[in-house]
């Protein structure tokens, strides 16, 4: 497969014992709906969204001949349970949680995203990774910071974090319920800065999720942030929307240790 059709993060604190990429629509062999956009063979790599199977696990196959190890795939519920990779495999049962953390070299961190917002973490020691799976409900339970906590437990230092492609702040509409759950979980009035009134639409609101992921790290003690400059919604070259096409697939931000 080829690596132009990842997302390598720019992130400038990533220790260099640690690997990570994102990948993109392009570079598969799905098709219909699941396709690159364009026509070819797209990389979906989520089984629940009625691709084919077989294409599916040819992306999958595809995107671990890049990886040190099999991807813990893990099912995601818009949740804030965070799994240990090692635990994830072949043999084992299905891990529902929407994070993941490994300290031990080969375990593959991963998450599938359409628009929620994918988050990759590091220990600036290299000891520790997660992924964490970011839809505005886990934003704002706390799955941000039960990923960091999880790190901690597990030996983490100081925690640098990536912000992958997601629905950016000019794409992501909605009602005041999604305001008022941030700020009733979150930080108070501190978080309506990041929910802009839509104009010509009494009501509703664009809500800018880096921004309130940003809040959120921050509050939890990380301020090394990179990342959220992709916006899935309107690159659709680039990335599968859920909200853009409701029919589509899913890319996946992994991270691991060297």
């Amino acid at each position: 497969m080829d690596r132009d059709a990842l997302i390598i993060p720019d992130w400038p604190d990533l220790p260099a014992g640690v690997g990570a990429f994102a990948t993109t629509r392009k570079g598969g062999v799905s098709s219909g709906p699941y396709d690159d956009g364009q026509g070819g063979g797209g990389l979906n790599l989520g089984l629940h969204c009625g691709d084919d199977p077989e294409a599916v696990l040819e992306n999958r196959a595809r995107v671990q001949a890049l990886l040190p190890g099999r991807p813990a795939w893990i099912s995601q519920v818009h949740g804030i349970d965070v799994v240990d990779a090692a635990t994830v495999g072949p043999g084992q049962p299905v891990r529902v949680g929407d994070a993941s953390i490994a300290a031990e070299p080969g375990l593959v961190c991963a998450i599938l995203t359409a628009d929620c917002l994918p988050v990759l973490f590091a220990d600036l020691g290299g000891k520790v990774v997660g992924a964490a799976h970011a839809g505005w409900r886990g934003l704002s339970g706390g799955v941000l910071g039960s990923t960091v906590d999880a790190m901690r437990r597990a030996g983490a230092g100081e925690i640098t974090a990536w912000m992958g492609p997601a629905i950016g702040p000019s794409a992501f509409e909605v009602g005041p319920d999604v305001r008022d759950s941030f700020v009733a979980a979150v930080a108070g009035e501190d978080v309506l800065p990041f929910f802009a009134p839509y104009p010509g639409r009494p009501g509703k609101y664009l809500a800018d999720m880096y921004g309130l992921a940003r809040l959120i790290l921050a509050r939890a003690g990380v301020t090394r942030v990179a990342g959220g400059t992709r916006c899935t919604a309107l690159d659709r070259e680039w990335f599968y929307s859920y909200r853009r096409d409701h029919t589509t697939g899913r890319q996946a931000s992994l991270i691991w240790l060297k």
